[in-house]
């Protein structure tokens, strides 16, 4: 069941899965330091699309080397960096724009690919975010009517498609039409400056 609270929060009553438990680990870690929002596929499985996934996408805004090096010594202790061995290499990736990839200890999948914020659109997710309420925890995630533009008018792939597609029919009484024009507008505009 999905139950708009207000328009930036969102409850939804589901089965926690062992995804959703990865993530509400991640970002546990995460929220003590820094804002943080989850983007892309994993929307769409949140709400219910039946499909697997490697990886979740998480942004953070641009934090400066001795915030990261915190962040990163607390991920440490429970996950593992899949394409780096310190905070100093973390940290240049992400200063470079790069993504790093971080999972449980041991394990490869699932993984959190998280990245700086670096361009208008990505801020623009941010400062828009979204609440999701599920059983006693809380994610934050990009603005859902900004999911469907960018996957429908950027990404185009066809899991894109369907993505865009499912949140709009499962979400269709949530979703603002006049967001969706607005998103659509400002999506051309800010795609166009990166």
């Amino acid at each position: 069941m999905i139950e708009l609270i207000n328009e930036n929060t969102i409850k939804l009553s589901k089965e926690i899965n062992d995804l959703d438990k990865f993530v509400f680990d991640f970002v546990d870690i995460l929220k003590k330091h820094t804002n943080y929002i989850i983007i892309s596929g994993f929307i769409s499985i949140l709400f219910g699309r039946s499909r697997g996934t490697e990886d979740v996408d998480i942004l953070i805004p641009e934090v400066s080397k001795t915030e990261w090096t915190k962040i990163n010594n607390e991920l440490f202790k429970k996950f593992e960096c899949l394409n780096c061995n310190t905070s100093e290499e973390t940290y240049n990736y992400l200063a470079d724009g790069l993504s790093v990839r971080f999972a449980r200890k041991g394990e490869i999948i699932p993984n959190m690919e998280l990245k700086f914020a670096k361009y208008d659109i990505d801020n623009l997710s941010l400062k828009d975010k979204i609440k999701v309420i599920i059983a006693n925890h809380e994610l934050f995630i990009g603005p859902i009517e900004l999911q469907i533009v960018y996957k429908k008018k950027i990404l185009k792939s066809d899991k894109d498609l369907e993505d865009a597609k499912h949140l709009e029919i499962v979400l269709k009484d949530q979703i603002s039409q006049e967001k969706i024009k607005y998103y659509d507008a400002l999506v051309k505009e800010l795609w166009k400056k990166r």
